[in-house]
């Protein structure tokens, strides 16, 4: 190859990255491109939020504040937390800066968040069902509209502690996809319960243990 065409080449390639890097730098939502490994154990909500900061840092955007999309439940004295009052005001877009929704009122209503939109921090599709394997179950722990569960039953894994046979964490479904039609299987938040809180148990499930992480600045 000339020494000239080589070069601009090169230059191209550089273009489209740092033009990918600077995309994934504004970004300010993402699924995690993985779990912390330990199930529904996420260390509570600062384990989570570390993750997400984490994460976003090593992929260029690491200068906003990040926190997970999660509740807790009211438990030994301490309050519910809801997962919308988390999440800063919006608008939030993707790693290719597609926007998901304006407000927290549009998120939890008519959002734009789709199998091609809910990307990962590298800018890729999350698999959903009829991947191999399906990734599509993202924890949440929250009802429909944003809120905590009533302490009654654990929805949460204990508030993001337990990793064992026992608990259970309410799931959203990222590709907005279910076995049927139904407004919870089509639901990005809230769609239903894992099986115990260990990896084992949510890689059943169609998950992997994955987060939903928004800029809250």
């Amino acid at each position: 190859m000339p020494i000239a065409r080589a070069f601009a080449t090169t230059a191209a390639i550089a273009l489209i990255s740092g033009s990918a890097f600077a995309q994934q730098a504004n970004m300010s939502f993402f699924i995690t491109s993985a779990g912390p490994g330990k199930g529904a154990n996420l260390g509570g909500l600062d384990g989570a939020d570390k993750y997400c900061q984490t994460l976003a840092q090593a992929a260029g955007a690491g200068a906003k504040t990040w926190h997970a999309y999660l509740s807790t439940q009211a438990a030994g004295g301490a309050m519910a937390v809801n997962a919308r009052d988390r999440i800063g005001k919006g608008p939030w877009q993707d790693a290719k800066g597609v926007i998901i929704a304006k407000d927290v009122a549009e998120l939890h209503g008519e959002n734009n968040l789709t199998k091609q939109t809910a990307l990962n921090e590298k800018g890729e599709i999350v698999n959903g069902l009829g991947d191999n394997p399906n990734m599509h179950d993202i924890l949440t722990g929250t009802q429909p509209d944003g809120t905590a569960f009533a302490p009654e039953g654990d929805k949460t894994c204990g508030n993001w502690t337990k990793d064992g046979a026992e608990g259970s964490a309410i799931v959203g479904h990222s590709d907005r996809t279910g076995l049927n039609d139904s407004a919870p299987q089509k639901s990005w938040n809230s769609s239903h319960p894992t099986r115990g809180c260990s990896q084992p148990g949510l890689i059943s499930t169609g998950g992997a243990g994955l987060l939903y992480c928004f800029a809250t600045n």
